[in-house]
């Protein structure tokens, strides 16, 4: 899987605070056998975050997308509204399950508004902001990325696991 992650955050954006959910992402994926092709931090800045997202869809070649941080109630995080402006199908399921794992965590996880969606080839998923969190969500999504990240590419094969056996 190819993947880029964008950091949204003012204050890491500003050289204020480091970003320490982004590399600690990247790290999660590269354990999983995942490659980085890219990672940025912008400002929580509607225009700034669609460009990044669709520039990497539509030039990059990024088989996925993961965004950490503008997910919640805060005034300034927009992140799920830029991503919706990007995406041209939803995928409710990722960010479902991944709410509903986070419930069993804390209550707090039903103030995430993430969501999940499909541009062309690309899947963008929004994760929290919070290091934790956002690793937390995704181990719950983790197994079913490469196979989403297959059935975008039309592999013959992706639909493979979704038939059960015959019986004797």
């Amino acid at each position: 899987m190819k993947v880029a992650i964008l950091t949204v955050s003012d204050r890491s954006a500003a050289g204020i605070r480091p970003d320490v959910s982004g590399p600690a992402i990247e790290e999660f994926i590269r354990k999983h056998g995942g490659e980085i092709i890219s990672t940025a931090i912008v400002p929580d800045d509607l225009l700034e975050i669609k460009s990044v997202l669709e520039s990497w869809c539509d030039h990059l070649g990024v088989d996925i997308i993961l965004t950490t941080g503008g997910t919640g109630f805060a005034p300034r995080d927009i992140t799920p509204e830029a991503t919706r402006q990007v995406i041209q199908r939803e995928a409710p399921g990722i960010a479902e399950a991944m709410r509903l794992e986070s419930l069993k965590i804390t209550p707090h996880a039903m103030l995430s508004r993430a969501i999940a969606g499909i541009r062309n080839k690309t899947i963008i998923i929004n994760l929290p902001g919070s290091p934790k969190a956002a690793l937390e969500n995704l181990n719950t999504i983790i197994r079913v990325l490469p196979h989403a990240v297959e059935l975008l590419k039309e592999n013959p094969n992706a639909e493979a696991g979704h038939s059960f056996p015959q019986s004797p």
